[in-house]
């Protein structure tokens, strides 16, 4: 072991994969785009009318995923027998509320705006049926194009009970469903 191993193994250094946090991460447009999600939160806990935070979010994968490490003796290769091609992907799309899973869809591709206009309308359905009452449900999601979309927001004028906040951008850490 060499001098410089030992000092490092001293002082409990390691190799590591790197975390790469983008510039734009913590500049001072987001930290002020954060504070102003904050403040609105705050102005909707103050609000008379009863609301409900839910927490939505899509995740894909992949079904074909294989190690990308593995054991061999040296001087020979570790080898793992995979199809010639990717298998096809799967996107989980969920909704959470502070009592927890509220509705959980998955597709086989990735998701649009259709498909999220089937999800916010079996959702809807799902919370009127358990609370007739006048709860209004806001919906905090990240900044993903389809959330933008037309038909996305037309749906949230069709649907008053219901409003959309979007997170700042870079902080995926202000959804607990990330």
């Amino acid at each position: 072991m060499s001098v410089l191993s030992r000092v490092l193994a001293r002082n409990r250094i390691r190799m590591k994969q790197i975390y790469r946090v983008p510039f734009e991460r913590n500049s001072e447009r987001v930290k002020q785009l954060r504070y102003e999600y904050v403040q609105r939160v705050m102005e909707l806990e103050a609000d008379a009318m009863g609301h409900e935070l839910l927490f939505v979010d899509e995740a894909g994968f992949n079904l074909s995923k294989t190690r990308r490490r593995g054991r061999n003796i040296i001087g020979h290769r570790a080898i793992i027998n995979v199809p010639g091609q990717r298998g096809g992907n799967i996107t989980m799309c969920a909704a959470i509320s502070q009592n927890g899973v509220v509705h959980h869809h998955a597709t086989i591709g990735p998701y649009n705006s259709a498909h999220m206009i089937a999800f916010l309308d079996t959702l809807h359905d799902i919370l009127t049926v358990q609370r007739p009452e006048q709860t209004r449900y806001v919906i905090i999601w990240d900044n993903v194009s389809f959330h933008r979309a037309a038909l996305v927001r037309n749906w949230f004028t069709d649907h008053p009970l219901f409003m959309a906040l979007n997170l700042p951008p870079y902080s995926p850490f202000l959804n607990p469903i990330e």
